[in-house]
Formats: C-alpha cells, structure tokens, sequence
C-alpha cells in the first residue's frame, strides 16, 4: 500500500489560510497604520485630508482588520484539526503554504482594491500604477516561492 502526501493537505490549507489573515495583517500594521501609505477608502472619496475622512478610514481599517482576524482565527482552526495526523509535514512544506497564502492575499486585495475597485492604491501620486504593480509582482513571487516550498517538502511515496 502507498502513503501520499495527502496527509499533508491539511497543514497545507491550513497553512494557506492562515498565511492569508497573516497578509492582511501585514497590510494593515506596515502600509495603513506605521507607513501610513494609504488607508481602505483613501482613493474612494475619503482622502486623508480632514478629522471625518480619517474617521471614515478608520473604521473601514477596522473592519478590515478585523475580516484578516477572522481568517486568521479561521486557519488556526483548520491548523488545529490538522493536528490529529500522525504524522507532522516537513516545516518547509508549512512555510511554503503560509507564503502561498500571503502572496495570495497580496494579489486578490491588489487586484481588486487597487485596479478594479480603485479605492485606494499602495502609495498614492505620480507613482502609483509601479507601486501596485509592485505590490502584485511581490506577491506573485511570494506565490512561487511558496510553492517551491511546498514542493521541495512533499514525501516520497512509501511501500508498505
């Protein structure tokens, strides 16, 4: 009989899940609040140039704050059900998935926030179309690197 590696598919969407709350968070500590590049609604109507459009950013950091909380909480969860495998994945198959899944929230939330919906961009001014496409080409790298992570720490199917 052979064992796959679908015993590490749990860690691995554990991991993927985890590593997108962990991205938000990222997002929202290091550009919202120490960089304060932007805020949610910066390039939607609500530049920060008065008390009420910070209070309006404020909130809508909360809340999206608060969604990358959830998702965290959601893949400590996953993580923690993993836990019942016999058998703990190599840590680079873990690392791997965690950085899929920063790099995965770095492309939806760069796709959909700064080029669709426009409502609000890494860094506002003459620069900013490089800067969001930094920010997506950061996260596609994250992409592969993780998944070359995780392939470099998948097991070799065993006979038993």
């Amino acid at each position: 009989m052979m064992k796959s590696n679908h015993i590490d598919r749990p860690f691995i969407q554990a991991g993927i899940v985890l590593g997108v709350g962990l991205g938000g968070f990222v997002d929202g500590i290091v550009l919202h609040q120490i960089l304060q590049w932007h805020h949610m609604l910066t390039s939607a109507g609500f530049p920060a140039t008065s008390i009420r459009n910070m209070e309006v950013n404020m909130v809508a950091d909360g809340l999206f704050d608060a969604t990358s909380w959830v998702i965290t909480v959601m893949g400590l969860a996953l993580l923690w059900g993993a836990k019942k495998q016999k058998e703990l994945p190599p840590v680079r198959t873990f690392i791997g998935s965690l950085t899929i899944g920063w790099g995965s929230f770095n492309l939806v939330e760069g796709i959909i926030d700064h080029h669709i919906l426009g409502i609000h961009h890494v860094r506002s001014g003459p620069n900013q179309i490089a800067w969001d496409l930094a920010f997506l080409a950061f996260g596609a790298v994250l992409v592969v690197i993780g998944w070359l992570l995780v392939r470099s720490g998948k097991r070799k199917p065993v006979v038993e």
